[in-house]
């Protein structure tokens, strides 16, 4: 059976990270979401056609929706155009027709899918795939100070200082240096070529290629872009003191992001002074500095 897959319906709600790039070549446990739903179709016995090419029977399948196997091929078992959809109304994948409006059979499926309109829900993405890994893998150099638990993939010339604490599952990608005394906890992604000095703690974060952080920080439940530097000791915060779901503003409007624990979300190329705070929920755009000591209340974008 075919399957194509189709360009997001709302790429722009996710800057900064889209702000640069399509949201299929943004990262998930350091792969392009393209590259990694492709894979994951074709192991599913499915025949990838780019979208023109697909006859009416294929199953089309939005970049912007995660979908577990079992329910697409669900989908793909019906004789009939249909849509998948989640609990909640949303349209997941169909088949039958380029048009989903025009598929007269609905599938809701309790399994876990979404959409993946917001940064937040990469995160979310990245904590399912993480999930899946269940081999070790350390290419790199380990000292033997260092103390690693869980699941964690390290790459080609990377390494883990001593004191450092990796509580998995965790990848770090090629040629990055982690420590010494660092904390890496929380399906965690870092990519190639990054570092995470002295004391510094990272947690359920995407930290993309080429990232520099310095001693001291705290990067919570965040989504870091490629050629960022934080200064010594930026910190973001992650939790609501009242509980509540964490808010953020999307194209002048607050939006609740389900969130209990929600960090920053940082663009390509950011730069942060040193002692800069983060409050939860911001996100800073592609290049955009800080000063030292900085609070960074809003979003800048």
């Amino acid at each position: 059976m075919q399957a194509t897959i189709l360009p997001p319906r709302h790429p722009a709600l996710c800057a900064p990270i889209t702000s640069n790039r399509e949201l299929g070549a943004c990262l998930i446990a350091n792969v392009p979401m393209r590259e990694l739903l492709a894979a994951d179709l074709r192991r599913a016995g499915l025949q990838l056609v780019e979208p023109e090419s697909a006859e009416p029977r294929a199953i089309r399948i939005p970049i912007d929706n995660w979908i577990e196997l079992g329910a697409l091929l669900l989908l793909g078992r019906n004789p009939n155009p249909a849509c998948l959809m989640d609990s909640v109304g949303n349209i997941l994948a169909w088949k039958g027709s380029a048009n989903p409006a025009e598929c007269l059979e609905k599938i809701v499926t309790d399994a876990n899918c979404f959409p993946v309109m917001y940064p937040w829900d990469l995160l979310r993405m990245n904590e399912e795939v993480l999930a899946l890994m269940d081999e070790t893998s350390l290419l790199g150099d380990v000292s033997p100070m260092a103390s690693l638990s869980g699941v964690i993939r390290l790459g080609n010339g990377s390494r883990i200082l001593p004191g450092t604490v990796i509580e998995g599952p965790v990848l770090i990608g090629p040629h990055t240096v982690v420590g010494p005394n660092a904390y890496i906890r929380g399906t965690t992604s870092i990519g190639a070529n990054c570092y995470v000095g002295h004391g510094a703690e990272v947690k359920n974060s995407i930290i993309y290629n080429n990232t520099y952080i310095s001693r001291h920080c705290y990067v919570g439940d965040s989504i870091i872009g490629t050629h960022v530097t934080l200064g010594a000791g930026t910190s973001t915060e992650n939790h609501r003191h009242d509980g509540r779901h964490h808010v953020s503003m999307v194209q002048g409007k607050p939006v609740n992001t389900g969130r209990l624990k929600l960090g920053a979300i940082l663009g390509d190329g950011v730069r942060t002074g040193v002692n800069t705070s983060i409050e939860a929920g911001i996100k800073i755009g592609i290049a955009r500095t800080t000063l030292p000591g900085s609070i960074v209340s809003k979003d800048l974008l």
